[in-house]
């Protein structure tokens, strides 16, 4: 079953991979959630190149959902996004979430894993910001 993709930009790879880790262990399919962590070189940051890579690679013809962990992961993944208009290639199927990098990203994988469409998946990881942890 093809399902939205996920795409998590993180400044560090580890912390990008660790997610789509727990995202696999939680149920997400295979090959939904994708890492774009770190720099090509392994370093902290983001990286325009990884990021446009991932999107690519989690789009499974059901449209993407990009994460960001901090502001400039944010202005890459913004980047991104419109260099592909640029391009003519803009895409209404990639959204960038406004949600909680870890929370958010396990509510859109769950949604995501039961077929959910992508305004759904969105809403669901969107809606992250009400969980309490009190």
């Amino acid at each position: 079953m093809q399902t939205v993709g996920l795409v998590l930009v993180s400044h560090s790879a580890q912390l990008a991979a660790g997610l789509a880790e727990l995202l696999d262990q939680l149920g997400a399919p295979p090959g939904s959630a994708v890492a774009a962590g770190g720099t090509e070189s392994g370093g902290i940051g983001t990286s325009h190149a990884l990021v446009r890579a991932a999107i690519e690679a989690a789009d499974h013809d059901r449209g993407v959902v990009v994460f960001v962990d901090l502001g400039s992961a944010l202005l890459t993944a913004r980047l991104v996004l419109e260099e592909q208009a640029e391009l003519g290639r803009a895409r209404a199927d990639v959204v960038i979430a406004d949600a909680p990098f870890v929370e958010g990203a396990v509510a859109a994988a769950v949604a995501a894993a039961g077929g959910a469409t992508l305004a759904d998946v969105v809403a669901e990881a969107e809606g992250a910001y009400q969980y309490r942890k009190q």
